[in-house]
């Protein structure tokens, strides 16, 4: 009788490497080999081996173990979402948020601070986030103007004048302080910060090339004098410098910098604590209801359609049908000071509104179109939100989060739908 451990020996290496079930699929085939060969001593090895591979396919035996796919570092990676201010027009921009930054990231967490108004309530649309780290719905108060304050900054640009400036800069900071406390009461901190803005709207996901080591990225365009403000992304490092907007304006009056605005303060921030920045085109705008003189020209503000291909890196945006496309978009741009308002137009990358009154009719059908199926369902679904739905949405909302530091949710919708939408 043939031993059936040296047949065995030689099979191909990889045999021996298959799983366990296989293994025994493997003896058992070659025990019953054992036993036909005890009744037929004439059978050869070749005909042993046939009879194998009669009972079980040679190939399914040798087949490799599926490859499992890398994860992509990030990943593994820490990751605080910053998402600050007003929800003026959530219903826009909250599920682009949730569908191409929350979503692509699953693992990060969500820090939200934004301050409570009549349209709070649409921020029920996040409970649905992956992850929601601390929740702060707050009434904003006055916040007293230091002397160092008033040298550094200026009123100048800001609608709301240098106390403007300093709620802005606390929403920023304030969102810093969130994570500095959820990271101590867990004991870790943060590789990642991504820091944007609750009225920005995501036509395509935040690539995982954003994220860069050592250097804080900003969107390219719409320098103001300094850098583009409106979103953020860095280490935990370099992050800390840029959401640091209150604290480091002593740092700012030490170096006699004087009479800066948001973008200008920003930039300075940054160049006095030593962190690199690099400015990189990113696909995302700020929804505005502002109205802006058109066609734009100096200091002026062009406003993109939302429809644009872009990237619009955070330029002012709205559902319109555009009024300038193609080759007249050029010599609108060219009028606009580049350090200014200026944004990146070439390649046919945006197309402009005539922005110098509120929004036209029939805007939902535009951003309809724009937004596709899903993201418009969001908007119809808070259009026609009742009381008993808000609620629910806002305790599921509260439900989700680790921290919550807010008003009722009965609270937060009678502010919204009782006093009219």
């Amino acid at each position: 009788m043939r031993n059936p451990v040296k047949i065995l020996t030689r099979f191909p290496k990889r045999v021996l490497d298959l799983d366990w079930r296989l293994l025994l699929l493997i003896l058992f085939s070659l025990t019953l080999v054992a036993y036909v060969s005890l009744s037929s001593s004439s059978s050869s090895p070749t005909t042993l081996l046939v009879s194998v591979s009669n009972l079980i396919p040679f190939k399914s035996l040798i087949r490799a173990r599926p490859i499992q796919p890398k994860l992509h570092p990030l990943n593994r990676s820490r990751i605080a979402v910053c998402l600050v201010g007003g929800a003026r027009r959530f219903e826009l921009t909250g599920p682009s948020i949730l569908e191409r930054i929350l979503r692509v990231y699953e693992k990060s967490d969500l820090f939200l601070h934004s301050p409570l108004d009549s349209n709070s309530y649409k921020l029920m649309l996040l409970s649905d986030s992956p992850r929601i780290a601390s929740v702060k719905i707050f009434k904003p108060k006055r916040i007293p103007e230091t002397p160092q304050e008033l040298r550094v900054l200026t009123a100048h640009t800001s609608p709301n004048g240098i106390q403007g400036l300093l709620q802005y800069f606390n929403l920023v900071e304030g969102c810093l302080t969130m994570i500095k406390e959820y990271q101590e009461e867990h004991s870790f901190t943060y590789d990642w910060i991504i820091r944007t803005r609750v009225d920005g709207y995501w036509a395509g996901p935040l690539g995982p090339e954003n994220f860069i080591r050592g250097k804080y990225l900003v969107p390219a365009g719409s320098q103001y004098g300094g850098l583009n403000d409106r979103f953020g992304l860095g280490d935990y490092n370099t992050s800390v410098v840029a959401l640091s907007r209150l604290s480091l304006i002593p740092k700012l009056d030490s170096a006699k910098l004087t009479k800066l605005n948001s973008e200008a303060a920003f930039k300075a921030q940054l160049t006095t604590q030593n962190v690199d920045f690099v400015a990189k085109a990113l696909p995302f705008c700020i929804v505005t209801d502002r109205c802006y003189k058109f066609p734009p020209s100096g200091f002026g503000v062009p406003v993109a359609a939302m429809s644009s291909p872009g990237p619009l890196s955070g330029a002012k945006c709205r559902p319109c049908k555009p009024v300038c496309t193609g080759p007249c978009v050029g010599p609108v741009m060219n009028r606009l000071y580049r350090g200014w308002s200026w944004m990146e137009w070439r390649n046919n990358t945006i197309n402009l509104c005539d922005a110098h009154r509120e929004w036209e009719e029939g805007w939902q059908g535009l951003f309809d179109k724009v937004a596709g199926t899903r993201l418009a369902g969001a908007r119809k679904k808070v259009a026609t939100l009742s009381m008993d739905r808000c609620v629910q949405g806002i305790k599921k909302l509260r439900k989700q989060s680790a921290h919550w530091y807010g008003p009722t949710a009965q609270e937060i919708c009678r502010l919204g739908l009782e006093s009219g939408r």
